[in-house]
């Protein structure tokens, strides 16, 4: 068992996740993480689980706790991306997205919400800017992240009462693995568009996070928007 205080984070291998990691590791938490990739270097233990299997993640959620403790704060940054138009986006590619994104972040929440009201703990789920803005060719992964903001804020509204915050950040275009090199996030003509005329780093968005876990103690059901200027 740890003697600090525990913080679980989904897709914790790299990107968004990664930086998470290391900005909860130095604000004196250990960190668990579920990942599809297994271990990941900076947690003190990992769980390689696909986040839309609701046992699976039950089942890991318990061996964190048993590993490192009860859970004080949960970061649910686990996904995946890809590009279609609405007409050549199959069925299964709706489920999958609605699965992974949605689905992970209900079933990381329902495993963990004991310990978070146990410990009066925060959960921060990462959304998206095109859940607000929405974008050419991003419909079912627009869909599920604004499937996300609306559990945010009802399960935020749910277990206020016990002292438990739940938000969420909603990144832009973020350098991340996720972008392939020639996506269109990438592309000049796009960044020109941005205020910043820049992506967004993920260490950016680990910040906020942060600051959602560690210091926004009166933020319930809020959403901080980290994405360069794309949606002001």
């Amino acid at each position: 068992m740890s003697e600090k205080p525990v913080a679980l984070v989904t897709g914790g291998a790299s990107g968004i996740g990664a930086a998470v990691v290391t900005a909860l590791t130095g604000r004196g938490f250990a960190v668990g993480c579920l990942d599809l990739v297994g271990a990941v270097p900076q947690a003190e233990h990992t769980v390689a689980v696909d986040v839309s299997d609701g046992a699976a993640v039950a089942s890991a959620v318990a061996e964190i706790r048993g590993k490192l403790g009860p859970v004080h704060a949960v970061v649910t940054s686990a996904g995946h991306y890809e590009m279609a138009p609405v007409t050549d986006i199959s069925v299964q590619a709706w489920q999958r997205m609605l699965r992974v994104h949605l689905g992970g972040l209900v079933n990381v929440a329902r495993a963990t919400l004991p310990d978070l009201i146990e410990h009066r703990g925060a959960l921060v789920a990462v959304a998206s800017e095109l859940a607000v803005g929405g974008g050419d060719g991003d419909a079912h992964y627009a869909a599920a992240k604004g499937a996300i903001l609306g559990v945010v804020r009802s399960l935020a509204a749910e277990v206020a009462p016990h002292g438990v915050r739940i938000n969420a950040v909603a990144p832009g275009p973020t350098d991340t693995p996720l972008l392939a090199d020639d996506s269109p996030w990438r592309a000049a003509e796009y960044l020109d568009t941005l205020p910043l005329r820049r992506l967004t780093a993920p260490h950016e968005v680990a910040r906020c996070v942060e600051y959602l876990v560690c210091d926004a103690t009166s933020s319930v059901g809020d959403v901080v928007n980290v994405n360069s200027g794309a949606v002001i």
